[in-house]
């Protein structure tokens, strides 16, 4: 369809409008209200040891969902691509569910199955506390994090095809062997690209893990958490400024290698 140079501009500009009253212009207004103090101020307000906690907190939940995704995601997409079972499109609407649930519903429905009283709560009456601790908060996670990794890998296995696979399996290598040395280096731009999802989804995830947190500063708050409570709780507008800006700069880290992913998967 061949647009006059009029409706161009025209819908270039509405487009560029809308990025800069929707995404731009928040932004720009958290990062001046961040240094309007100087950046001493700023650096004083990431390094209180609440803050340092709640970067912590969320690293070490990162560093246990990712590797726990990656397993899940490989072998459930080469589950789906590569096998043909009763209920495998259950699976697959499974694997979408957090796509479509609210993170507050996967955090009340974590409450009833792992709070005090509900499906497994004698975990916690034997000791081992679920809600209002790290496990949950990692359980809550996962749920929304599970997708990414199976869906940017699935369509790299159908891509691929398995006549590579057959082949060694052929010339008699294990399935071990035939995974490490010929699938997995095929399906590696689509595995790290679902990685790095992953990360920035873990890293801003707020509804699921508030409702299975206590919240408590220095003990289970997250960064997203460390925004809130200090703007809601504490009524400090300027911390919770600097840990927003804390927490764009590491989204912006995590766009900026997805883009460098993009383009060296784009050349592959």
């Amino acid at each position: 369809m061949n647009l006059s140079w009029p409706t161009r501009i025209s819908l270039r500009v509405v487009a560029l409008g809308y990025l800069f009253v929707l995404l731009v212009l928040p932004l720009v207004i958290i990062l001046l209200r961040t240094f309007e103090k100087g950046i001493g101020a700023f650096i004083d307000s990431i390094t209180t040891p609440a803050a340092i906690s709640a970067f912590q907190l969320s690293m070490i939940i990162v560093a246990i969902v990712v590797p726990l995704n990656v397993i899940f995601g490989i072998f459930t997409a080469l589950a789906l691509v590569r096998g043909k079972f009763p209920g495998r499109t259950l699976v697959q609407g499974i694997v979408d569910l957090p796509f479509a649930v609210s993170p507050v519903v996967v955090g009340v429905a974590l409450i009833l199955l792992w709070g005090a009283n509900g499906w497994f709560g004698g975990l916690e009456s034997a000791g081992f506390k679920v809600i209002f601790g790290l496990p949950g908060m990692v359980i809550a996670t996962i749920f929304v994090t599970l997708p990414f990794v199976v869906r940017e890998v699935e369509p790299v296995l159908h891509e691929i095809g398995d006549e590579q696979e057959q082949a060694a399996t052929t010339l008699g290598a294990t399935r071990w062997q035939t995974f490490w040395r010929i699938t997995l280096p095929a399906i590696r731009w689509g595995l790290t690209y679902g990685v790095v999802l992953t990360v920035a989804r873990a890293l801003g995830e707020f509804g699921a893990v508030i409702m299975v947190s206590s919240a408590q500063p220095g003990k289970s708050q997250t960064l997203t958490l460390l925004v809130h409570g200090r703007y809601i709780n504490d009524h400090n507008t300027f911390g919770a400024y600097s840990a927003a800006t804390l927490l764009m700069g590491l989204a912006l880290v995590t766009l900026l290698l997805m883009t460098l992913l993009e383009r060296k998967r784009g050349t592959k």
